[in-house]
Protein backbone atom coordinates (compact mmCIF):
# COMPACT_ATOMS: atom_id res chain seq x y z
CA UNK A 1 0.00 0.00 0.00
CA UNK A 2 2.87 2.36 0.88
CA UNK A 3 4.47 1.68 -2.52
CA UNK A 4 1.16 2.37 -4.27
CA UNK A 5 0.81 5.73 -2.47
CA UNK A 6 4.35 6.68 -3.45
CA UNK A 7 3.60 5.68 -7.04
CA UNK A 8 0.37 7.71 -7.01
CA UNK A 9 2.11 10.76 -5.54
CA UNK A 10 4.85 10.47 -8.17
CA UNK A 11 2.22 10.22 -10.92
CA UNK A 12 0.42 13.30 -9.60
CA UNK A 13 3.72 15.21 -9.44
CA UNK A 14 4.52 14.29 -13.04
CA UNK A 15 1.03 15.34 -14.14
CA UNK A 16 1.44 18.65 -12.32
CA UNK A 17 4.80 19.27 -13.96
CA UNK A 18 3.38 18.44 -17.39
CA UNK A 19 0.43 20.76 -16.84
CA UNK A 20 2.76 23.54 -15.61
CA UNK A 21 5.03 23.00 -18.60
CA UNK A 22 2.11 23.17 -21.04
CA UNK A 23 0.82 26.31 -19.39
CA UNK A 24 4.28 27.87 -19.38
CA UNK A 25 4.82 26.97 -23.03
CA UNK A 26 1.38 28.32 -23.86
CA UNK A 27 2.24 31.62 -22.19
CA UNK A 28 5.62 31.78 -23.88
CA UNK A 29 4.26 30.86 -27.31
CA UNK A 30 2.42 34.14 -27.70
CA UNK A 31 4.06 35.85 -30.65
CA UNK A 32 4.02 39.53 -31.49
CA UNK A 33 7.44 40.09 -33.05
CA UNK A 34 7.12 42.15 -36.25
CA UNK A 35 7.59 40.43 -39.58
CA UNK A 36 10.28 41.54 -42.01
CA UNK A 37 8.53 42.60 -45.22
CA UNK A 38 9.57 44.70 -48.20
CA UNK A 39 6.70 47.16 -47.86
CA UNK A 40 8.36 50.33 -46.61
CA UNK A 41 7.95 49.63 -42.90
CA UNK A 42 10.84 49.52 -40.47
CA UNK A 43 10.66 47.29 -37.41
CA UNK A 44 12.09 47.80 -33.94
CA UNK A 45 12.28 46.16 -30.56
CA UNK A 46 9.71 47.29 -28.02
CA UNK A 47 12.32 48.39 -25.50
CA UNK A 48 14.07 50.55 -28.07
CA UNK A 49 10.83 52.54 -28.41
CA UNK A 50 10.14 52.65 -24.65
CA UNK A 51 7.30 50.14 -24.71
CA UNK A 52 6.96 47.46 -22.04
CA UNK A 53 7.45 43.95 -23.47
CA UNK A 54 5.58 42.32 -20.59
CA UNK A 55 2.60 44.57 -21.20
CA UNK A 56 2.69 43.67 -24.89
CA UNK A 57 2.81 39.99 -23.91
CA UNK A 58 -0.33 40.50 -21.88
CA UNK A 59 -2.00 42.34 -24.77
CA UNK A 60 -1.32 39.62 -27.33
CA UNK A 61 -2.13 36.82 -24.90
CA UNK A 62 -5.59 38.36 -24.50
CA UNK A 63 -5.83 39.09 -28.22
CA UNK A 64 -5.50 35.47 -29.24
CA UNK A 65 -8.48 34.54 -27.06
CA UNK A 66 -10.82 36.51 -29.34
CA UNK A 67 -12.37 34.34 -32.03
CA UNK A 68 -13.23 37.37 -34.18
CA UNK A 69 -9.90 39.22 -34.18
CA UNK A 70 -7.89 39.18 -37.42
CA UNK A 71 -4.89 41.40 -36.66
CA UNK A 72 -3.35 43.69 -34.08
CA UNK A 73 -0.42 46.04 -34.77
CA UNK A 74 1.38 48.55 -32.55
CA UNK A 75 3.54 51.23 -34.19
CA UNK A 76 5.71 53.65 -32.20
CA UNK A 77 7.85 56.46 -33.63
CA UNK A 78 7.24 55.13 -37.13
CA UNK A 79 8.45 51.58 -36.32
CA UNK A 80 6.30 48.47 -36.11
CA UNK A 81 7.12 47.10 -32.66
CA UNK A 82 4.37 44.49 -32.29
CA UNK A 83 2.32 42.55 -34.81
CA UNK A 84 0.03 39.56 -34.61
CA UNK A 85 -2.43 37.73 -36.87
CA UNK A 86 -5.20 35.49 -35.67
CA UNK A 87 -7.96 33.10 -36.72
CA UNK A 88 -6.27 32.04 -39.93
CA UNK A 89 -5.25 35.50 -41.15
CA UNK A 90 -1.77 36.62 -42.19
CA UNK A 91 0.18 39.76 -43.04
CA UNK A 92 -0.96 39.40 -46.66
CA UNK A 93 -4.70 39.30 -45.99
CA UNK A 94 -6.81 42.33 -46.78
CA UNK A 95 -10.29 42.52 -45.31
CA UNK A 96 -13.24 44.86 -45.26
CA UNK A 97 -12.53 47.94 -43.17
CA UNK A 98 -16.21 48.93 -42.86
CA UNK A 99 -16.53 52.57 -41.75
CA UNK A 100 -12.79 53.07 -41.36
CA UNK A 101 -13.27 54.00 -45.02
CA UNK A 102 -15.00 57.20 -43.91
CA UNK A 103 -11.76 58.54 -42.45
CA UNK A 104 -10.06 57.86 -45.78
CA UNK A 105 -12.88 59.80 -47.46
CA UNK A 106 -12.14 62.65 -45.05
CA UNK A 107 -8.52 62.72 -46.23
CA UNK A 108 -9.57 62.61 -49.88
CA UNK A 109 -11.90 65.56 -49.30
CA UNK A 110 -9.04 67.67 -48.00
CA UNK A 111 -6.97 66.75 -51.04
CA UNK A 112 -9.87 67.56 -53.40
CA UNK A 113 -10.16 71.02 -51.82
CA UNK A 114 -6.42 71.58 -52.17
CA UNK A 115 -6.59 70.59 -55.84
CA UNK A 116 -9.52 72.94 -56.48
CA UNK A 117 -12.04 70.21 -57.32
CA UNK A 118 -14.11 71.44 -54.37
CA UNK A 119 -14.01 75.17 -53.70
CA UNK A 120 -13.85 74.73 -49.93
CA UNK A 121 -15.49 73.18 -46.91
CA UNK A 122 -18.38 75.66 -47.16
CA UNK A 123 -19.34 74.69 -50.71
CA UNK A 124 -22.94 73.49 -50.89
CA UNK A 125 -23.78 69.84 -51.50
CA UNK A 126 -26.42 70.84 -54.06
CA UNK A 127 -23.75 72.22 -56.42
CA UNK A 128 -22.84 68.67 -57.42
CA UNK A 129 -26.32 67.26 -58.01
CA UNK A 130 -28.06 69.17 -60.78
CA UNK A 131 -30.46 66.27 -61.35
CA UNK A 132 -32.18 67.02 -58.03
CA UNK A 133 -35.00 69.56 -58.08
CA UNK A 134 -33.86 71.36 -54.93
CA UNK A 135 -36.77 73.83 -55.04
CA UNK A 136 -39.29 71.05 -54.54
CA UNK A 137 -37.63 69.51 -51.48
CA UNK A 138 -36.88 70.68 -47.95
CA UNK A 139 -35.18 74.09 -48.33
CA UNK A 140 -32.73 73.17 -45.59
CA UNK A 141 -31.12 70.64 -47.92
CA UNK A 142 -29.96 73.42 -50.23
CA UNK A 143 -27.90 74.85 -47.37
CA UNK A 144 -26.01 71.67 -46.46
CA UNK A 145 -22.26 72.15 -46.78
CA UNK A 146 -19.32 69.83 -47.31
CA UNK A 147 -18.21 70.55 -43.76
CA UNK A 148 -21.58 69.56 -42.28
CA UNK A 149 -21.39 66.24 -44.13
CA UNK A 150 -17.92 65.61 -42.71
CA UNK A 151 -19.09 66.53 -39.22
CA UNK A 152 -22.13 64.20 -39.44
CA UNK A 153 -24.30 67.27 -38.91
CA UNK A 154 -26.15 67.34 -42.23
CA UNK A 155 -29.51 66.54 -40.64
CA UNK A 156 -30.13 63.40 -42.72
CA UNK A 157 -31.27 60.22 -40.92
CA UNK A 158 -28.98 58.08 -38.79
CA UNK A 159 -30.00 55.00 -40.78
CA UNK A 160 -29.55 52.36 -38.08
CA UNK A 161 -31.41 54.47 -35.52
CA UNK A 162 -34.07 56.10 -37.70
CA UNK A 163 -34.94 52.99 -39.73
CA UNK A 164 -33.65 53.91 -43.19
CA UNK A 165 -30.86 51.35 -43.57
CA UNK A 166 -32.90 48.81 -45.54
CA UNK A 167 -34.28 51.56 -47.75
CA UNK A 168 -30.76 52.66 -48.59
CA UNK A 169 -29.43 49.24 -49.49
CA UNK A 170 -32.56 48.09 -51.33
CA UNK A 171 -32.62 51.14 -53.63
CA UNK A 172 -31.19 50.82 -57.14
CA UNK A 173 -30.26 54.51 -57.45
CA UNK A 174 -29.08 56.26 -54.31
CA UNK A 175 -28.88 59.85 -55.54
CA UNK A 176 -32.68 60.48 -55.59
CA UNK A 177 -32.63 59.68 -51.86
CA UNK A 178 -31.20 63.18 -51.40
CA UNK A 179 -34.71 64.45 -52.00
CA UNK A 180 -36.61 61.44 -50.66
CA UNK A 181 -34.96 61.05 -47.25
CA UNK A 182 -36.28 63.60 -44.74
CA UNK A 183 -34.14 65.88 -42.61
CA UNK A 184 -34.34 64.85 -38.96
CA UNK A 185 -32.68 68.07 -37.77
CA UNK A 186 -31.77 71.43 -39.20
CA UNK A 187 -28.37 71.18 -40.91
CA UNK A 188 -25.47 72.02 -38.64
CA UNK A 189 -27.41 71.74 -35.39
CA UNK A 190 -27.03 68.12 -34.20
CA UNK A 191 -24.82 65.08 -34.67
CA UNK A 192 -26.46 62.26 -36.62
CA UNK A 193 -24.34 59.44 -38.05
CA UNK A 194 -25.15 59.05 -41.75
CA UNK A 195 -23.73 56.41 -44.06
CA UNK A 196 -25.68 57.91 -46.94
CA UNK A 197 -24.18 61.39 -46.78
CA UNK A 198 -20.70 59.96 -46.21
CA UNK A 199 -21.18 58.14 -49.50
CA UNK A 200 -22.48 61.35 -51.08
CA UNK A 201 -19.18 62.96 -50.07
CA UNK A 202 -17.38 60.42 -52.24
CA UNK A 203 -19.68 61.19 -55.17
CA UNK A 204 -18.89 64.88 -54.72
CA UNK A 205 -15.16 64.10 -54.96
CA UNK A 206 -15.75 61.94 -58.05
CA UNK A 207 -17.88 64.51 -59.82
CA UNK A 208 -15.66 67.41 -58.86
CA UNK A 209 -12.46 65.69 -60.00
CA UNK A 210 -14.01 63.84 -62.96
CA UNK A 211 -12.42 60.63 -61.68
CA UNK A 212 -13.68 57.56 -59.91
CA UNK A 213 -13.03 57.68 -56.18
CA UNK A 214 -10.56 54.80 -56.53
CA UNK A 215 -8.67 56.54 -59.33
CA UNK A 216 -8.57 59.73 -57.29
CA UNK A 217 -7.31 57.91 -54.20
CA UNK A 218 -4.61 56.10 -56.20
CA UNK A 219 -3.40 59.24 -57.95
CA UNK A 220 -3.22 61.53 -54.95
CA UNK A 221 -2.66 59.17 -52.01
CA UNK A 222 -2.35 55.42 -52.34
CA UNK A 223 0.25 55.05 -55.10
CA UNK A 224 2.65 57.37 -53.32
CA UNK A 225 2.34 55.31 -50.14
CA UNK A 226 2.60 51.91 -51.80
CA UNK A 227 -0.99 51.04 -50.89
CA UNK A 228 -2.92 48.67 -53.13
CA UNK A 229 -6.69 48.11 -53.04
CA UNK A 230 -7.69 44.53 -53.90
CA UNK A 231 -11.41 45.27 -53.65
CA UNK A 232 -13.74 48.21 -53.11
CA UNK A 233 -17.51 47.73 -53.56
CA UNK A 234 -19.66 50.24 -55.40
CA UNK A 235 -23.28 51.38 -55.27
CA UNK A 236 -25.77 50.41 -58.02
CA UNK A 237 -24.68 53.43 -60.10
CA UNK A 238 -21.00 52.45 -59.96
CA UNK A 239 -19.80 54.96 -57.34
CA UNK A 240 -17.31 53.40 -54.93
CA UNK A 241 -18.51 53.24 -51.33
CA UNK A 242 -17.13 56.32 -49.61
CA UNK A 243 -18.87 55.22 -46.43
CA UNK A 244 -17.28 51.82 -45.99
CA UNK A 245 -15.89 48.45 -46.97
CA UNK A 246 -12.68 49.27 -48.82
CA UNK A 247 -10.37 46.26 -48.48
CA UNK A 248 -6.87 46.98 -47.16
CA UNK A 249 -4.19 45.01 -45.32
CA UNK A 250 -3.48 45.89 -41.68
CA UNK A 251 -0.05 47.27 -42.59
CA UNK A 252 -1.58 49.58 -45.18
CA UNK A 253 -4.11 50.77 -42.62
CA UNK A 254 -1.18 51.49 -40.33
CA UNK A 255 0.40 53.61 -43.08
CA UNK A 256 -2.73 55.73 -43.18
CA UNK A 257 -2.64 56.19 -39.41
CA UNK A 258 1.05 57.11 -39.53
CA UNK A 259 0.28 59.67 -42.25
CA UNK A 260 -1.98 61.48 -39.78
CA UNK A 261 0.63 61.32 -37.02
CA UNK A 262 3.07 62.85 -39.51
CA UNK A 263 0.64 65.75 -40.13
CA UNK A 264 -0.12 64.55 -43.64
CA UNK A 265 3.46 63.99 -44.74
CA UNK A 266 4.69 60.70 -46.17
CA UNK A 267 8.46 60.56 -46.56
CA UNK A 268 9.24 63.88 -48.27
CA UNK A 269 5.78 64.49 -49.74
CA UNK A 270 2.96 66.49 -48.14
CA UNK A 271 0.08 64.30 -49.30
CA UNK A 272 -2.60 65.90 -47.10
CA UNK A 273 -2.45 69.56 -46.09
CA UNK A 274 -1.39 69.93 -42.46
CA UNK A 275 -4.23 72.34 -41.75
CA UNK A 276 -6.67 69.73 -43.03
CA UNK A 277 -5.27 67.17 -40.60
CA UNK A 278 -5.76 69.68 -37.78
CA UNK A 279 -9.29 70.55 -38.89
CA UNK A 280 -10.19 66.87 -39.27
CA UNK A 281 -9.05 66.09 -35.74
CA UNK A 282 -10.84 68.96 -34.06
CA UNK A 283 -13.96 68.17 -32.03
CA UNK A 284 -17.19 69.52 -33.54
CA UNK A 285 -19.68 67.24 -31.76
CA UNK A 286 -19.13 66.66 -28.06
CA UNK A 287 -22.24 64.50 -27.80
CA UNK A 288 -22.53 61.52 -30.14
CA UNK A 289 -24.19 58.51 -28.51
CA UNK A 290 -25.28 60.56 -25.51
CA UNK A 291 -23.99 57.94 -23.09
CA UNK A 292 -20.93 55.84 -22.37
CA UNK A 293 -20.98 52.68 -24.49
CA UNK A 294 -17.48 51.36 -23.74
CA UNK A 295 -15.57 50.69 -20.53
CA UNK A 296 -12.06 51.62 -21.70
CA UNK A 297 -12.75 54.32 -24.31
CA UNK A 298 -14.71 57.28 -23.01
CA UNK A 299 -16.05 60.68 -24.11
CA UNK A 300 -16.81 59.72 -27.71
CA UNK A 301 -16.69 62.85 -29.87
CA UNK A 302 -16.45 63.61 -33.57
CA UNK A 303 -14.33 65.59 -36.02
CA UNK A 304 -14.33 65.27 -39.84
CA UNK A 305 -15.24 61.58 -40.25
CA UNK A 306 -12.86 60.78 -37.37
CA UNK A 307 -13.80 59.74 -33.85
CA UNK A 308 -12.17 61.05 -30.68
CA UNK A 309 -12.13 59.70 -27.16
CA UNK A 310 -10.04 59.15 -24.06
CA UNK A 311 -8.37 55.99 -22.76
CA UNK A 312 -6.79 56.38 -19.38
CA UNK A 313 -5.00 59.71 -19.46
CA UNK A 314 -4.60 59.70 -23.25
CA UNK A 315 -6.62 61.51 -25.91
CA UNK A 316 -7.06 59.35 -28.98
CA UNK A 317 -8.33 59.93 -32.50
CA UNK A 318 -9.51 56.87 -34.35
CA UNK A 319 -11.10 55.55 -37.50
CA UNK A 320 -13.78 53.05 -36.47
CA UNK A 321 -15.51 50.39 -38.52
CA UNK A 322 -18.33 48.00 -37.63
CA UNK A 323 -17.05 44.69 -36.30
CA UNK A 324 -14.04 46.18 -34.53
CA UNK A 325 -11.94 47.69 -37.31
CA UNK A 326 -9.74 50.45 -35.85
CA UNK A 327 -6.91 52.80 -36.69
CA UNK A 328 -6.01 54.59 -33.46
CA UNK A 329 -3.60 57.52 -33.27
CA UNK A 330 -2.11 58.82 -30.01
CA UNK A 331 -0.20 61.96 -30.93
CA UNK A 332 1.34 62.59 -27.52
CA UNK A 333 2.99 59.15 -27.64
CA UNK A 334 3.54 58.98 -31.42
CA UNK A 335 1.69 55.66 -31.50
CA UNK A 336 -0.58 54.03 -34.07
CA UNK A 337 -2.60 50.93 -33.22
CA UNK A 338 -4.44 48.93 -35.88
CA UNK A 339 -6.99 46.21 -35.29
CA UNK A 340 -9.01 44.30 -37.87
CA UNK A 341 -11.72 41.79 -37.13
CA UNK A 342 -14.39 39.60 -38.66
CA UNK A 343 -17.27 41.57 -40.20
CA UNK A 344 -20.49 41.42 -38.20
CA UNK A 345 -23.74 40.79 -40.09
CA UNK A 346 -26.04 42.99 -38.03
CA UNK A 347 -26.32 45.62 -35.34
CA UNK A 348 -27.77 43.50 -32.52
CA UNK A 349 -26.33 42.85 -29.07
CA UNK A 350 -24.38 39.79 -30.22
CA UNK A 351 -22.66 41.77 -32.99
CA UNK A 352 -21.89 44.58 -30.57
CA UNK A 353 -20.39 42.12 -28.09
CA UNK A 354 -17.96 40.94 -30.77
CA UNK A 355 -17.16 44.46 -31.93
CA UNK A 356 -16.71 45.91 -28.46
CA UNK A 357 -14.45 43.02 -27.39
CA UNK A 358 -11.84 44.28 -29.87
CA UNK A 359 -12.31 47.92 -28.91
CA UNK A 360 -12.07 47.16 -25.19
CA UNK A 361 -8.87 45.16 -25.77
CA UNK A 362 -7.30 48.16 -27.54
CA UNK A 363 -8.65 50.57 -24.93
CA UNK A 364 -7.23 48.54 -22.03
CA UNK A 365 -3.81 48.57 -23.58
CA UNK A 366 -3.87 52.33 -24.21
CA UNK A 367 -5.14 53.01 -20.70
CA UNK A 368 -2.14 51.21 -19.24
CA UNK A 369 0.61 52.74 -21.36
Amino acid sequence: MMNFCKWLNSLMLVATLVLWSCTKNDEESVSWQPLIQNDGWQISGAGEQDLDSNFLNDLYREARKLDNLYSLLVIKNGFIVAEGYFNGKSVYDASSTASVTKSITSALTGIAIREGFITGKNQKMKDFFSEIDWKSTDPGKSEITVEQILQMRSGYPWEEVDGYLNTLFNTTNWIPLLSQFPLMHNPGTEFGYSNFTSHIMGIIISRGSKRTLLAFAKEFLFDEMGITVPYWPADPSGYYYAMGDIYLTPRNLAKFGQLYLNNGKWKDNQLIPTDWINQSQTVYSTTTYGREILKTIHNLQYGYLWWSGTSGSHTIWFAWGHGGQMIVTIKELNIVIVATAAPQPGFDSKSWQKESSVMELVGRYISGI
